[in-house]
């Protein structure tokens, strides 16, 4: 365990981070690590983010990611915290990554193993079409290894820098490797070639709405999430907020000042430099580098005062969504812990040019998280206890446009989806019994509780091959002193993208203060204090 040397008697650098996400939590933790003054102020009344719970009762149900995908980024980041994962986290990992179904006699299910799942499509679809599969397999591997550590865990790069980075990395091979990951094309062009089956290319098409994009216009690099998630996926014993609070618990021992309903309204700069935050109610907060772990976009709408920096790139929004989180006994088809259910492939595309007009689909694809089931393949059923079925926690996702300034969804077009929701899984041969009415969340809810961020649940929209360099900004802003952190900013959304950005967050924060702060002992990575 590294050992960091006390700074006394001069005063450690202080630090304010805003927002207790991932992010943010990741940040405060690892700066605190480094012997930083740390204070994480949070405007909700706990941390977690997008991670935190939904009570329905005396239930509490998931109400943003609902399994944890690249688990070797929080075996880093609680390593680099001296302690391990496992210490404060039980995982399980899922054999079945999702159960798919189109009708009640067209189900899919894939599996961790690559040659159950081989399996599993030559007897849906076709062996030709197994063996496409396993070639695309392959493709998504590449993809990721290439991009994984020039990108990934990177800075931002610009399209020179990631050329350089990869030769450096991989020499003339891994130019090589470059320029076959298709940048310039389309995700669902590229899954044309390798999947003739139109279910298939639905299928493997809405990897991009993982990153709130649409298949069609999303570049193929995404495919890489279908080669991580088939590394492995991971379901928190608990549900995914005990992540959330493991990390904040860590930051608190390393000496992370945590404050809840402390909402921040603006910042403070001084000769050209922040120096700290006001708060909402009028107190003031003396920092030396501040790390925002919000929505970028609050920052170019003013959000937080006229002296946030204006110049920040972000795209358009992503995807929203509709949600509904129920109990309910289930009937029918047998659900895993991750269930989709899919229209007519042939409407695929009317789904996302629905949603790009600000419009709820007419045939909604639909997610199913049945909380208490597990990913296992071969376990007895939760919902059956000497033959009578029990009630279970379900959270019910559609897709939706972000909440647009004055274009709402209305209560009418919200009461039809739920409609044709419910109905997509009695086609698919689901029975649901609610115990009492779901708890709804809207596009609306999500934009008041994440401000700027018109309801999108991944920052900005992938777009196009530029939107890996210009749809979100980097984590170090042109105001010295201020950092950014979270989903709306590189490397991406995602539970543990979030946390790679806390932690170039984190990294850069200190390198920046080793050279701006060259009379003073500033600790650095590694727990080294330099004079």
């Amino acid at each position: 365990m590294n050992r960091v040397r006390p700074l006394a008697p001069l005063q450690a650098p202080r630090v304010v981070v805003i927002g207790a996400g991932m992010g943010g939590l990741t940040a405060a933790a690892l700066l605190a690590r480094q012997g930083l003054d740390v204070q994480l102020l949070e405007r909700a009344e706990a941390p977690g983010g997008k991670m935190r719970p939904v009570e329905l009762g005396a239930l509490r149900l998931d109400g943003g990611p609902t399994v944890l995908t690249m688990r070797w980024v929080f075996e880093e980041l609680f390593q680099r915290l001296g302690t391990t994962l496992d210490q404060h986290v039980h995982l399980h990992r899922s054999e079945v990554l999702a159960r798919h179904a189109w009708s009640a006699s067209e189900r899919l299910d894939l599996y961790a193993d690559l040659e159950q799942s081989i399996d599993a499509i030559s007897r849906f679809s076709s062996p030709a079409e197994a063996s496409r599969y396993r070639a695309f397999c392959q493709r998504a591997a590449q993809v990721f290894h290439t991009l994984d550590p020039s990108f990934i865990r990177a800075s931002r790069p610009s399209p020179v820098s990631l050329t350089w980075r990869v030769m450096r990395q991989q020499g003339l091979a891994g130019l090589s490797q470059l320029l076959r990951i298709s940048p310039f094309t389309s995700l669902w062009r590229e899954l044309g070639r390798f999947f003739h089956d139109p279910r298939l290319h639905q299928l493997f098409g809405r990897y991009a709405t993982y990153c709130g994009s649409s298949p069609f216009e999303a570049p193929a690099t995404l495919m890489l999430v279908a080669h991580v998630e088939r590394e492995a996926v991971w379901q928190v014993e608990g549900g995914m907020a005990r992540l959330a609070q493991a990390l904040a618990h860590c930051g608190q021992q390393q000496g992370v000042r945590l404050r809840c309903n402390a909402e921040v309204h603006r910042l403070m700069v001084r000769d050209g430099r922040i120096c700290g935050v006001q708060l909402a109610d009028g107190e003031q907060l003396a920092a030396d580098a501040v790390v925002f772990n919000g929505d970028a976009r609050a920052l170019t709408e003013g959000l937080l005062g006229p002296a946030a920096p204006q110049g920040l790139c972000h795209g358009s929004p992503s995807l929203s969504a509709l949600t509904w989180h129920a109990e309910a006994t289930t009937g029918g088809l047998d659900l895993s812990h991750h269930n989709v259910f899919f229209g007519p492939a042939t409407g695929y595309r009317a789904e996302f040019d629905a949603i790009a007009a600000g419009r709820l689909p007419e045939s909604p694809t639909v997610y199913v998280c049945a909380q208490d089931r597990s990913g296992q393949a071969h376990r007895r059923r939760p919902g059956l206890v000497a033959g009578q079925r029990l009630p279970e926690r379900l959270m019910c996702l559609v897709n939706a446009p972000a909440d647009a300034p004055g274009r709402g969804l209305t209560a009418e077009e919200i009461a039809r989806c739920e409609q044709q929701m419910w109905g997509r899984l009695r086609a698919a041969g689901l029975q649901v019994s609610l115990s009492s009415p779901p708890l709804q969340t809207r596009p609306l809810d999500f934009a008041q509780r994440f401000p700027a961020s018109q309801g999108a649940l991944y920052g900005p929209a992938s777009r196009g091959w530029r939107a890996s360099f210009h749809a979100r900004p980097a984590g170090r802003t042109p105001l010295p002193g201020l950092f950014l952190a979270g989903g709306s900013v590189h490397p991406g959304p995602g539970v543990p993208m979030a946390a790679l950005s806390g932690r170039l967050a984190a990294d850069q924060l200190i390198e920046d203060l080793a050279s701006t702060w060259r009379s003073h002992p500033v600790v650095m990575p590694g727990g080294m204090s330099m004079r």
